[in-house]
């Protein structure tokens, strides 16, 4: 099949995800590609700008429960620009609580299932400001939720969003921008993400990092480690969104990623530690924001105490696979760790597209309280009477 000029028009991102590498390298770049003329191409959006004519741009009382599309096209395109925002606040409306998922090519399955604030780089029910190359989230306050992942699709496309919290949402506002193209080529994936929450079990003698309690353990399988993905198909991982709140001071990153690739028993890809993953290294604690790679929220607690949003993106170095991938990491060293764990997997897969696993429901994905000064005084008060209520005891007695 003739490849199309639309396949130029993307940037960056369309480039390393969707063309091939040699062409990329020799074309000069997306500002390169942006000087082209293109023929056959045609760009469409679909919003929720007021069909009257007025200043009402936006739907408004979806109430709880109820489910709402929000495009829904036919023929061969792809997306290339989502926008929204949203009322109420995050602080009166929780963003975990709003579904957003996405069906191509008439599948009556989502390829992309997951709350919509961590979706676009919003942890927890927060709402801080956060940019990388395909998604970023802008002012005010981090309200604007922004993608530029290429969606393509050959038979239609479909987006919805479900409201599961218990209250209405009072205003949605968004742009959904994509260009419609007479045929879309084969060998062009279709973009999937996929949400995924768990609260991690120590280990049971104890949470035994940095062998504070003793000797520690091997971990050669990959067993009990927090999944990112798992996926069935060929196709390539393209980044993932990882939420970590830590209940202890304890640093919370020696766990390290093991990636199995097409059905390998033993990781095919072994890191040497979660910050290692992520581009950082000794353990930070530093707002980073890199196009590929960063840390979007830290916490401002004592040692690693609270929450961390780290986030890395494949943009020039895909995972290949050709039947499967899984995706995990240790949650500590040898899985030790309790901790409240959530991430958002985006990958590009080829046809025949497989369903997703169904998302944590909604009571599991509500974020755990933060630990203060309070329940910390109150250990230290416990630990004092199981040393014998010593009045003088300072802390670090063994």
């Amino acid at each position: 099949m003739k490849r199309n000029p639309i396949y130029f028009l993307f940037g960056v991102v369309s480039l390393f995800f969707l063309t091939n590498l040699p062409q990329a390298q020799t074309t000069g770049g997306d500002l390169f590609e942006l000087a082209k003329i293109k023929s056959d191409v045609k760009t469409k959006r679909v919003s929720s700008y007021d069909r009257s004519g007025g200043n009402n741009d936006r739907f408004e009382h979806i109430k709880a429960g109820e489910k709402r599309v929000i495009f829904d096209v036919n023929g061969a395109g792809m997306i290339n620009h989502i926008w929204i925002t949203i009322a109420p606040p995050p602080e009166k409306l929780n963003r975990n609580d709003i579904v957003l998922r996405m069906y191509w090519d008439g599948n009556n399955f989502p390829s992309v299932e997951s709350p919509i604030g961590p979706f676009f780089g919003q942890g927890w029910n927060e709402s801080y400001d956060f940019s990388c190359l395909p998604l970023a989230v802008g002012p005010v306050k981090g309200r604007a939720l922004v993608s530029y992942f290429v969606m393509p699709f050959s038979d239609g496309a479909k987006i919805e969003i479900v409201n599961q919290a218990d209250q209405e949402i009072r205003a949605f506002y968004y742009y959904i921008d994509y260009v419609e193209i007479k045929e879309l080529d084969d060998d062009m994936g279709r973009f999937h993400a996929w949400y995924n929450h768990e609260l991690t079990e120590a280990l049971p003698d104890g949470e035994n990092e940095w062998s504070a309690l003793g000797k520690q353990g091997k971990n050669e399988t990959g067993k009990d480690n927090y999944l990112f993905a798992d996926i069935k198909g060929k196709g390539h991982f393209a980044g993932v969104n990882y939420y970590v709140h830590s209940p202890s001071p304890m640093w919370y990153g020696e766990g390290d990623d093991m990636i199995f690739i097409d059905g390998d028993k033993k990781p095919t890809l072994h890191g040497t530690g979660t910050e290692d993953y992520f581009n950082t290294s000794w353990c930070p604690k530093a707002i980073f924001n890199h196009p590929y790679f960063g840390y979007a929220r830290v916490n401002d607690d004592n040692g690693w105490l609270g929450r961390t949003h780290v986030y890395r993106f494949h943009i020039s170095d895909p995972i290949y696979f050709n039947e499967s991938l899984r995706f995990t990491i240790e949650h500590g060293h040898n899985n030790c760790l309790t901790l409240d764990l959530a991430s958002v997997a985006y990958w590009y897969q080829a046809l025949p597209l497989t369903k997703l696993t169904p998302i944590p429901d909604k009571e599991s994905r509500q974020p755990k309280d933060f630990i203060g000064p309070y329940q910390i005084h109150k250990w230290r008060h416990e630990w004092r009477k199981n040393k014998g209520s010593d009045r003088t005891l300072w802390g670090t007695e063994k």
